[in-house]
């Protein structure tokens, strides 16, 4: 099946994020926003800027950062877990790597109530892809609907959803690490639109075992060759694509490479392998994955979608990778499979991979002596069936992680997922759902929509890439938004009056209840005095308020829009 008639025009979508979202932000952004105070403004640039807060419970710093944020009694239950913070943290962990101990049948039903056709049809990869390819590629789907969007749209709805509502936080927070780490950009072919499930599926059914495990079921992937071109790369004519990204993103990283140096002069270490990799490390990759494809109707190979090895375009030559002789004409898959193995086992690989995960739990600028030993051990335990397991656990047991606190911020969708968990959303997400429209095309505008990130590199994870005005603006509107906004039944996405006890009715009793809810946590003294002059509004803050005044609701409603504004809130 040919992609010659895919459309090439630039997408509604780009066009609006790419054309004056930054100049018109402040003039569309609501009055939440607006109402920001002096004190709010203060330590909201200090959230951005580096001048950190103080250190909370080990419950929070765990939730937050291992997890996607507390919501209502999870902070009772990570309390109730032991009697110090390091047994509480080493019980919660244990639980959270081995995932299938924890009962998530709620996050189950709300995703069978969302009915979606594509999602979760099945578990093993091989079905899921050749359903997904005969379904969305070949047009035989059951509805009749043979888009290609549809299996990348209803992931979406469910990777919200599974953030949201399940009770395997790590699954999900590693997942989003996996996913930007192995990323490919759906917005680029129909082919990775259709097959994008699969390779999520590949990913997380790979998240506690080995890397070289995932990094093999990822390189055959249909998503992946189709997203970098190597499913064309043949002997007559080879494409780089794929070999550069990874070298350079998915294993060794860039901090390991030598440029053009020829490679009989990088430097090796005690085992006489190179420490790092050159262009014509890349090259001769390239030679060793020619043949690597899929089935899509091409030389009668059957039209499946699954991974399909064309021995004919294979360079059946002698070559060269990372100190590695490969000599000619071995078996099928051998030499791509050789070069894999060389990546998973090096030490450089190591200590990337060590970077990035610290980085994604602990400090966008983690300590190097926990780099060192957590990319010590992933290349000591490479073969071992829990390598990934046995990182984690050396990431989140350290004492850096649990001593760690504000020198990260939450990424948009980190933000958004955060509030609906801390306001306890009650939001089932469907196809063709006009509520479930409206919150993602707010959503969209973060600069944070998932799956179209249009390089290799994945969407980034720093504090630099998300202080800027138009993703901070965006992502504030979004919540704004999710506190006000009501669906096609006249209900709230987050029913903040529903969720207040009758009995707390002042202005200081309003804002402590709530601060309580969304941080679980004081709040900075200077921000918690702005929120209570907000609500009260000049009146005394200890007089009770009158809750059936529309006014007085919006207020309540609003303080809570700007808790979620709150640089309090946007710590990790």
């Amino acid at each position: 099946m040919s992609e010659a008639n895919e459309a090439n025009a630039v997408s509604r979508r780009t066009v609006l994020k790419g054309a004056g979202l930054t100049a018109t932000a402040m003039a569309a952004a609501p009055s939440l926003l607006r109402a920001e105070s002096p004190a709010l403004r203060v330590t909201r640039e200090r959230a951005t800027q580096g001048s950190g807060p103080s250190l909370p419970s080990a419950a929070i710093v765990t939730l937050n950062r291992a997890g996607l944020g507390p919501r209502a009694g999870d902070v009772a239950a990570f309390q109730a877990l032991g009697t110090t913070d390091e047994s509480r943290i080493t019980a919660w962990v244990g639980s959270q790597l081995n995932p299938g101990t924890i009962d998530d049948s709620g996050f189950q039903a709300r995703i069978a109530a969302a009915g979606f056709e594509s999602y979760g049809i099945s578990t093993n990869p091989n079905a899921l892809l050749a359903t997904l390819w005969d379904w969305y590629v070949n047009g035989n789907a059951p509805s009749g609907n043979t888009s290609s969007s549809i299996p990348r749209d209803e992931l979406v709805r469910a990777t919200m959803m599974r953030a949201i509502y399940s009770r395997r936080q790590l699954v999900e927070v590693l997942a989003d690490f996996w996913r930007d780490h192995f990323n490919v950009n759906t917005e680029l072919s129909s082919y990775v639109r259709a097959t994008v499930p699969h390779l999520e599926l590949i990913l997380r059914q790979r998240t506690f075992g080995r890397f070289r495990d995932m990094l093999g079921s990822v390189a055959s992937s249909t998503a992946m060759l189709r997203y970098l071109d190597n499913y064309t790369s043949s002997n007559a004519g080879p494409n780089e694509n794929f070999s550069r990204e990874l070298f350079e993103l998915h294993t060794l990283g860039a901090e390991n490479y030598y440029g053009v140096l020829p490679q009989n002069e990088v430097p090796t270490d005690p085992q006489g392998i190179p420490i790092g990799y050159v262009d014509a490390d890349v090259f001769e990759a390239v030679r060793c994955f020619t043949g690597w494809s899929f089935s899509h109707g091409n030389e009668n190979d059957g039209d499946t979608g699954l991974f399909y090895y064309r021995p004919d375009w294979h360079d059946r030559f002698q070559k060269y990778v990372l100190g590695l002789f490969i000599p000619p004409d071995q078996v099928d898959l051998k030499d791509g499979n050789d070069v894999l193995d060389r990546l998973a086992a090096h030490p450089g690989t190591g200590r990337h991979i060590a970077r990035k995960l610290c980085q994604k739990l602990i400090s966008d600028t983690p300590p190097q002596s926990l780099i060192d030993s957590v990319a010590a051990l992933f290349t000591e335990q490479w073969q071992a069936p829990d390598q990934l397991k046995q990182v984690y656990r050396a990431i989140l047991l350290s004492d850096e992680f649990r001593t760690t606190w504000g020198e990260k911020i939450k990424r948009p969708f980190e933000i958004v997922v955060g509030a609906m968990r801390a306001c306890s959303a009650d939001f089932t997400m469907k196809m063709d759902d006009s509520d479930t429209n409206s919150f993602l095309w707010r959503y969209e505008q973060t600069g944070h929509e998932l799956f179209v990130w249009p390089s290799p590199n994945g969407y980034p994870d720093a504090r630099d890439a998300w202080q800027s005005m138009t993703p901070r603006v965006m992502t504030w509107r979004m919540c704004g938004w999710l506190v006000d906004f009501r669906d096609s039944n006249d209900n709230h996405y987050l029913d903040v009056l529903g969720q207040t006890p009758p009995s707390v009715r002042s202005s200081n009793e309003l804002a402590d209840y709530w601060i309580f809810r969304v941080l679980y946590r004081s709040m900075d003294p200077l921000n918690r005095a702005q929120i209570v002059q907000f609500m009260s509004q000049g009146v005394n803050p200890d007089l009770d308020l009158d809750l059936t005044n529309e006014g007085t609701r919006d207020r309540v409603r609003s303080m809570v829009g700007l808790l979620l504004m709150s640089p309090d809130f946007l710590w990790r």
